[in-house]
């Protein structure tokens, strides 16, 4: 059976957790890193030297890094599905991706970090500001996207929409002020209808 090291309330082990619900797939998941520690443990870091979270284990392969277990789940399980037969719409899903991680993580991290883990008194609002506006630079990039497809790669459900979702949660979910994106707000509202949405990602932030 697939297990899964990782806390549930981790944003990218939500990522593999979508996947593996959008399947069907049973795995054995263990609490792992933030307030439960063990990441820097030594027995971990043999499995994974960057000593974060998630890493896998699928029979004897273990692999890290939460994209790229998205993918290997998505192509080994559902290929042609989850994880399209189309290199163009692969290509689409992949690069929202991608996105996902080099653009607009770098700016709803600091917000996340600075509303949700900081205490009030601690908080550096006018760096949260900041990046609060930077990340919904982003968020209007993907409402501009969804403007022209249905789902981020296209017409379908893809594996480019997992991240760029759960990303699009938190937007929604932290107590910040919000532009409205009517095509973003469509996406997701689709997303939330989806029960392996609603039980893997959408349980509040922590």
């Amino acid at each position: 059976m697939l297990k899964i090291l990782g806390r549930k309330t981790s944003s990218n082990v939500q990522k593999v957790l979508w996947v593996c619900g959008e399947i069907g797939l049973n795995f054995h998941r263990e609490d792992l890193g933030g307030p439960f520690g063990g990441n820097l443990e030594p027995e971990y870091l043999e499995l994974n030297p960057n000593g974060v979270i998630p890493t896998i284990i699928d029979e004897d392969f273990i692999l890290w890094e939460s994209n790229s277990c998205t993918r290997y789940l998505a192509r080994k399980h559902s290929y042609g599905n989850l994880y399209p037969e189309n290199l163009n719409i692969l290509a689409s899903a992949e690069r929202w991706m991608d996105w996902q991680l080099t653009v607009c993580s770098p700016s709803l991290v600091p917000v996340f970090r600075g509303l949700i883990r900081t205490p009030e008194k601690e908080r550096n609002l006018r760096e949260i500001q900041k990046s609060r506006n930077a990340l919904s630079k982003s968020m209007f990039i993907l409402d501009k996207n969804l403007e022209r497809n249905e789902y981020v790669a296209g017409a379908s459900f893809t594996i480019g929409d997992i991240p760029v979702g759960i990303a699009a949660y938190r937007w929604y979910e932290m107590p910040i002020e919000r532009e409205e994106y009517p095509n973003l707000k469509r996406w997701f509202d689709t997303l939330s209808s989806r029960p392996a949405f609603q039980d893997n990602v959408m349980q509040g932030l922590a």
